[in-house]
């Protein structure tokens, strides 16, 4: 294991949030292996004293085991969907794009953003590492080439595929060498292009209480002073900066060259570097004061689950996403307490949640089966889960959301 940050090579000494072992999130177990063993590797979130990014240290698991053959298709979610159309027509606008720009999406999925872009006529490349993903992105007309993202993918792309929009939505955290990954960033950027990258923001996670937004295949957690430290190391500006509400409360920033004047620096990035300083985003005590905040929130989890049952309640769950098995596993959450989960995406149905167990079966069967709680899973999606299972209602069941602060609704 690694002791030094992945970004400025500082000792890393302390804990930001220690959630025990764990099995990887996106793992999921299919029938033929229920009975096999799977590996569980210690996740633990550390800081780094010098630049504050968050982080966790190298666990043994490579990028090719965690993301070659995926199991997340982000075309299974309506609002990341319109989240996704709304980006694309946004920044065509802002940016003049149009039949001779090039735009460039790294890990771009199953194309679910990038469509957008070629409705409009504009040219688009795919950069994606899970070859299965990748696959569905080309059968739906995006180009796309199957390899991980760094200087020497970016050395080989570059003459034929050079960026006037460069964009990667929750892709930073996944990247175990940041460094690689940002300098091929600048590799790939057109001298006048700009990169926007999305990312869950780190005062959200302390302040909700998002610690199940830690997992393996997340190796940092970003502060807007952080990421603009990373940015700024391999001559990149940071310009300009939205908060934006998905996963929860996450950042769209906007980089371009150090050298490209064209595009100045904008009041919302020193706003936000004001307000993560006054927050303590600049100390370390701030950030050592959060696996309190993580343990009573389990506690609060158990109590419900516990009393739920103890009334002879039943209880569901919707959905399999990553930061619902690292809340199942950092708690102790099986059969036990949970039935089953449910999920649109075919590719986890007939599986089993890593560590837990827990089946995965089609939506239909909550109705079948009559919960009475059904545990969101997915918070971040809660409002577009309670519309699409409203049935529930009929027989009187409630929804679960554990973050910010654990809730039932009617």
């Amino acid at each position: 294991m690694t002791s030094s940050c992945r970004f400025c090579s500082a000792p890393l000494e302390h804990v930001f949030a220690d959630l025990g072992v764990s099995p990887f999130a996106n793992s999921y177990v299919p029938p033929e292996r229920l009975t096999a063993a799977e590996p569980f590797l210690p996740l633990s979130a550390l800081v780094c004293a010098r630049c504050f990014l968050v982080q966790l240290q190298e666990h043994g698991g490579t990028p090719e085991e965690i993301f070659s053959d995926y199991a997340y298709f982000s075309s299974y979610s309506t609002t990341w969907l319109e989240h996704a159309k709304e980006y694309a027509a946004a920044m065509t606008e802002r940016f003049s794009l149009g039949g001779g720009s090039k735009v460039v999406e790294v890990a771009s999925n199953d194309g679910y953003l990038l469509q957008y872009f070629v409705e409009a006529g504009i040219d688009v490349l795919g950069i994606e590492p899970a070859a299965n993903v990748a696959a569905v992105a080309e059968e739906n007309g995006v180009a796309t080439v199957v390899r991980f993202f760094g200087r020497d993918a970016a050395t080989d792309l570059r003459d034929a595929h050079a960026a006037d929009l460069l964009v990667g939505n929750n892709v930073l955290a996944h990247v175990p060498d940041l460094n690689d990954f940002v300098a091929g960033l600048a590799l790939l950027l057109k001298p006048t292009g700009v990169i926007t990258m999305e990312f869950p923001h780190l005062l959200r996670l302390v302040n909700d209480v998002q610690y199940d937004t830690i997992y393996h295949e997340h190796f940092s957690y970003f502060s807007f002073s952080a990421a603009r430290r990373v940015f700024a190391a391999h001559g990149l500006t940071l310009f300009d900066v939205e908060e934006i509400p998905t996963h929860g409360g996450s950042l769209r920033i906007y980089g371009r060259h150090e050298a490209d004047e064209t595009k100045p620096v904008g009041d919302r990035v020193g706003e936000l570097l004001e307000r993560e300083e006054e927050a303590g985003y600049g100390r370390l005590e701030t950030y050592l004061a959060f696996s309190e905040q993580v343990k009573r929130q389990k506690r609060a989890v158990l109590s419900f689950l516990i009393e739920a049952k103890e009334e002879g309640r039943t209880i569901a769950g919707y959905g399999a996403p990553a930061k619902g098995n690292t809340l199942l596993n950092y708690c102790g959450i099986g059969t036990d307490f949970i039935d089953y989960t449910v999920d649109r995406n075919p590719h986890k149905q007939g599986h089993y949640l890593p560590g837990t167990r827990i089946p995965i079966l089609d939506p239909c069967e909550v109705e079948r089966t009559r919960p009475d709680y059904l545990f969101i899973l997915p918070w971040n999606l809660k409002d577009e889960v309670m519309e699409q299972m409203s049935v529930i209602r009929d027989w009187g069941g409630r929804f679960v959301v554990s973050s910010p602060n654990l809730r039932v609704y009617p």
